[in-house]
């Protein structure tokens, strides 16, 4: 378990690392927002606040989530339940298979966090920034995380995964995630193309929308198919046009790191909008 432990951890920081690396020169280079033009020390404060809050949250999932879900899949694997251990299938067949419906299962769980109020407490803090970028990938709350890894163990139970499969996924799918919240300008054509499969900038520009039509929309985080398929695909004509965060919590005051951690306490409002 150590082993397989320390390889989950080190493969997604050095992916991680790297991406982060790569799309941070892309948004300097090409952004497609001018958020930070001229403004670096406000763009350090930003991505530092971000980063912190997502190495806070991969600390947890490495010290504590990870060996659950080992545990977890271990369980199932001796038992035999779960679908990849009742059909015998070939590697690639049941790597495909956990990347489906565990990407699926996302899917609907982050429709969740949206529709129900006490998950979005929590999963507002991602939304809350005013500014997104490739470091707003890594802006979530403790809480949602905790959350979210711990419905996991049900998951890998169900779908009978091993851990180097989740963990595959979870470095691709985090890859992806760190792709289209980058504040990085894709041609329309390379964008239409590449949403084919997965999902791109312009798709989660619109889900970071201030307006709730559009926040309430495009909620795949790997595979961009499932919108289309229940129905919750949403593109805008231009999106130059989105402005991203919530009229409650995009003010300056809401974007420290204790004014960050304090979100799931703070009132709820009533998300509206309308598109401009």
């Amino acid at each position: 378990m150590d082993a397989t432990l320390q390889d989950f951890a080190r493969w997604r920081a050095i992916s991680t690392l790297t991406l982060l690396a790569v799309l941070l020169a892309w948004e300097s280079l090409l952004p497609f927002f001018a958020f930070f033009r001229g403004k670096l020390r406000e763009r350090l404060r930003h991505g530092s606040i971000n980063l912190l809050l997502g190495a806070t949250n991969s600390l947890m999932i490495g010290f504590v989530f990870a060996a659950i879900w080992w545990s977890a899949a271990k369980w199932a694997e001796a038992k035999g339940v779960g679908l990849l251990n009742w059909v015998a299938m070939p590697t690639w067949a049941r790597l495909a298979v956990t990347f489906l419906l565990v990407d699926m299962w996302l899917y609907w769980w982050h429709r969740v966090n949206h529709r129900v109020p006490f998950f979005w407490r929590f999963h507002r803090t991602h939304h809350s920034d005013p500014d997104m970028d490739v470091t707003t990938a890594s802006r979530f709350h403790l809480g949602e995380i905790a959350i979210s890894s711990l419905l996991r163990v049900p998951v890998i139970i169900l779908i009978g995964a091993q851990l180097w499969e989740v963990v595959l996924y979870e470095l691709c799918m985090f890859a992806v995630v760190q792709l289209h919240h980058a504040n990085v300008f894709l041609s329309d054509r390379t964008d239409r193309f590449l949403r084919g499969i997965i999902v791109t900038p312009y798709m989660h520009k619109v889900h970071h929308s201030r307006c709730q039509p559009e926040t309430d929309s495009n909620y795949s985080s790997l595979f961009s198919f499932w919108d289309r398929l229940f129905g919750s695909f949403r593109l805008r004509d231009d999106p130059h046009t989105i402005e991203f965060g919530l009229d409650d919590l995009s003010s300056r005051d809401n974007q420290t790191f204790a004014a960050i951690m304090a979100t799931p306490v703070k009132p709820l409002q009533r998300r509206q909008g309308n598109i401009r």
